[in-house]
């Protein structure tokens, strides 16, 4: 370690001190870093700083606060082990922001997670314009769609319903009900037993659908009735061959009872191929209820006021806020503008939207759901919850604040920071961002590279001295040593053109993306990258592709509301697309995760288990017992831990909170049984394996073809530092996209693919983004297609081809500014991405 101008620690030590610090790789770190200053953990993917930051500072700070509460409540709160670290000195009451996906629930949006929905209920059931003979004012409940009182009877406060008609359940009336006519039912046998109920009730299964009456189509799509008939064996022998009774069953039926009833995402999913979900007419697409839409403040209703983007709700509010007139702030009007509550409720909910427009965050609105809003905006978004809560002497540990940030929108973003450290407060930020380590105070390099080769301080100082530090991969980038070769931009194969795309921000827009080569598809935040890259041509490509385009919530089982609000409309609608017909294939890699819990590893992802299981199964051992490779698998009965079953964690339920995971106390995380323990391959158990690096792997099974193709993709888009283990929740969302492109880079390529990235150097380190760099090349380089939505401008600089979307974002963006070369891009006037990239470019070599 080197460590520069550290104060001495004494009486008064400016200094939070870290001794002896053991947690997951770190090497008995020792480490000191000052209070009331903007210090960056910095370090390669793995290499331990998250592990300092937030597994060690963090987590004592934490523990340190459960004991000072009564044992009653403590039982109440998340449990946490101590970190493995001997001491830590000057520590002060911390706050941790991390990086989350949103919620997986319709109910939650940007309203609810920065409680400015509560402060507007208020302010309209408090000073809202009441309609002539309303008895009675409103609670504010009664103002939201989560709330019985509050919540549209038609569509349960969603805001949207699914309208079925024949034409959504018979896509093809050409076929006839035995070739499938009637999509929406179900396959395999119960598709056949209904077929069969059709022909002993009397009807013509084999006649076009078209022909059919119009009596008996509605009959067969939309009845209530649901007779129950005997069926025959000597007529339908491929259903069964006994008699036995059938009971029929609408295909409206079978689609609203899915819907309603089933538990697996998988067949809501198939059904919502079959229905139109609308705006719910009642509501207005608001979720309230009519007397709610009745109340106005300022003219608006509260559905108006909910979908304006921040920047402009604040503009509208600031009348009110700003109101100094006396007389007029205690006047009792019908209007309910000019009392002092209004005014005191505006001038909060005013006060609290500008820190989140001068977070770059301005284009949100407040009804905007959590789940379509990316990790980084959503812990821009609790900042700012924090910036108003007005904290004095906290440490607020942050986990890469500008991810999902284009440059333009880190400067209001460190201008935040720099306020919270100026109010009195420590700030810790891990950060890949070199731009934000630069305007950091202090230095923390952790390294010098990931899992067992890391876990060390390289240094600890004020920044400029990190480049005196030969083993930091950090300093390279850092001061820009490490050399950038600039790409000769390769000529496109030929142009998928798109014409008249209206999704979102994107109003009549056309696009012209070139084939073969590698596009970047750039802008500020909110400027309609993801809409047009990830939506947009997502829809275009499947509807070519002859796939069904729906929305896949991330809801998985847990939210089925969240499929009927998040299912978008099909955005390849109205869109007119030439030169599709050259893709053959589509690969979208986005940062959904891979599961939902720990059951779901890097390993099985992979399909690299299946070999380790195989060889493990082939051991003189295990064939004495009999066992095959399903003893090894930790979702079989017989190999797993019987108190886990498989998952190495047990579920701990928390009163008045949400619940969370417990290392299992049988196994203590290894998933198996003691017997299945017993079997070692080259020494290890399979526990042992599943706790192995990729790394470290890689080399152990050097020689087993299966597994080593797997391990060698994964190294080479830089996740070397994950275990084989690894719980799907304990990834982050880059790291999730880039083992579903190690995935799909081990299987044979075939036909000319369009791959489909949006942000995946988010979370990366600039040499993990070299590497990922480099394997996006080599697809293209096979042959395919590559466009990503981008704002790391190293990426953007080597692609063959940019669009630039803006000039800024939600209302203010959705244009094309710039196309072309990265190089005549950088030249462009009015895009705010042009000096950046410039900039960048200057910095390669030819």
């Amino acid at each position: 370690m080197t460590a520069t101008a550290d104060p001495p620690a004494g009486e008064h030590d400016p200094c939070v001190r870290v001794y002896g610090t053991r947690v997951h790789n770190l090497k008995g770190v020792d480490v000191a870093a000052p209070r009331d200053a903007l210090v960056a953990f910095t370090g390669i993917s793995g290499s331990g700083k998250s592990s300092l930051a937030f597994g060690t500072i963090y987590a004592e700070a934490q523990r340190r606060y459960f004991e000072s509460v009564a044992p009653y409540a403590r039982r109440l709160l998340l449990p946490t082990d101590a970190p493995k670290v001997d001491d830590i000195t000057g520590l002060p009451p911390a706050v941790a922001l991390q990086q989350r996906r949103g919620s997986a629930t319709s109910r939650s949006t940007v309203g609810t997670v920065t409680t400015l929905s509560n402060l507007l209920r208020m302010l309209f059931s408090r000073a809202g314009t009441y309609p002539r003979g309303a008895t009675e004012r409103l609670d504010s409940d009664a103002f939201s769609p989560n709330t019985a009182v509050g919540a549209c009877p038609e569509c349960h406060g969603l805001g949207r319903i699914h309208e079925v008609t024949e034409q959504t359940l018979v896509p093809d009336p050409s076929l006839t009900i035995r070739d499938g006519a009637v999509a929406a039912w179900p396959g395999a046998w119960q598709g056949q037993n209904l077929r069969d109920i059709l022909i002993t009730l009397g009807y013509d299964i084999d006649r076009p659908w078209r022909k059919l009456p119009k009596r008996q189509r509605d009959w067969i799509l939309f009845t209530d009735e649901q007779p129950t008939v005997e069926i025959d064996p000597g007529r339908h022998p491929v259903t069964a061959d006994y008699y036995y009774n059938g009971t029929f069953s609408s295909a409206e039926r079978h689609v609203r009872h899915t819907l309603a009833n089933s538990q697996s995402a998988t067949m809501r999913r198939r059904v919502l191929q079959y229905v139109n979900t609308v705006e719910c007419g009642l509501c207005g697409g608001s979720g309230l209820r009519p007397e709610a839409l009745r109340v106005t403040f300022a003219g608006r209703t509260i559905a108006d006021y909910v979908a304006m983007p921040l920047a402009e709700l604040a503009d509208a509010l600031r009348p009110v806020a700003a109101r100094t007139d006396a007389a007029a702030a205690f006047e009792s009007t019908a209007s309910g503008e000019l009392t002092e509550v209004a005014t005191m409720i505006a001038a909060d909910l005013v006060a609290r939207i500008q820190v989140l427009v001068d977070l770059g965050l301005g284009y949100l609105t407040l009804n905007r759901r959590t789940p379509t809003v990316s990790p980084g905006e959503l812990q821009r978004l609790r900042l700012a919850t924090q910036l108003r809560a007005g904290l004095f002497g906290v440490l607020y540990v942050l986990d890469e604040p500008s991810a999902g940030l284009h440059p333009a929108d880190a400067e209001p973003l460190l201008d935040v920071l720099d306020r919270l450290r100026r109010a009195g407060n420590s700030v810790f930020v891990v950060e890949h961002d070199m731009d934000v380590v630069r305007r950091a105070d202090w230095i923390v390099d952790v390294g010098p590279g990931a899992g067992e080769l890391g876990g060390e301080v390289l240094y600890s100082g004020p920044v400029p001295g990190l480049a005196e530090v030969s083993e930091s991969v950090t300093g390279r980038y850092l001061f820009d040593t490490a050399a950038t070769t600039a790409r000769s931009p390769r000529a496109p194969l030929g142009w998928l053109r798109m014409q008249g795309i209206s999704s979102h921000n994107l109003r009549e827009l056309d696009v012209d993306l070139p084939l073969g080569v590698f596009t970047a598809v750039t802008g500020v935040s909110g400027s309609g990258k993801s809409t047009l890259v990830v939506k947009v041509l997502d829809d275009v490509v499947n509807r070519h592709l002859g796939r069904a385009v729906y929305a896949e919530s991330e809801a998985d089982g847990e939210d089925p509301d969240a499929e009927v609000a998040d299912l978008d409309h099909d955005a390849s609608i109205g869109v007119r697309a030439e030169g599709v017909e050259a893709i053959t294939r589509l690969v979208a890699v986005d940062q959904k995760p891979i599961g939902r819990t720990p059951r779901s590893t890097l390993a099985t992802y992979t399909g690299l288990f299946d070999a380790v299981r195989r060889e493990f199964a082939a051991t003189p051992a295990a064939r004495r017992r009999g066992w095959t490779a399903g003893r090894f698998s930790f979702n079989v009965a017989e190999g797993r831990c019987p108190t886990c079953q498989g998952e190495g964690f047990v579920s701990v339920e928390l009163l008045f909170l949400p619940g969370t995971y417990g290392t299992c106390p049988t196994c203590r995380g290894a998933r198996y049984n003691e017997a299945t323990l017993k079997i070692r391959y080259r020494g290890r158990t399979i526990a042992e394996v599943l706790a192995m690096t990729v790394d470290e792997a890689s080399e152990f099974f050097t020689d087993i073809a299966g597994a080593a193709r797997s391990l060698t993709t994964l190294r080479e888009v830089g996740l070397g530092y994950l275990r084989l283990g690894q719980p799907a929740t304990e990834l982050s969302g880059g790291e999730a996209q880039r083992i579903k492109l190690a995935s799909e880079l081990q299987r044979p390529r075939r036909g000319h693919t369009l791959y489909v990235l949006d942000e995946p150097t988010t979370g990366l380190h600039p040499s993990d983004v070299d590497l990922l760099d480099a394997q996006l090349h080599r697809l293209v380089d096979a042959g395919n297609t590559v466009v990503v939505a981008e704002h790391d401008m190293r990426m953007v600089a080597g692609s063959d081809w940019v669009v630039d979307l803006g000039p800024g974002a939600g209302a203010d963006g959705g244009q094309v500014v710039a196309a072309g070369t990265p190089r005549e891009v950088s030249r462009a006037e009015g895009s705010r991405t042009a000096p950046y990239l410039a900039a960048r470019l200057r910095h390669s070599t030819k």
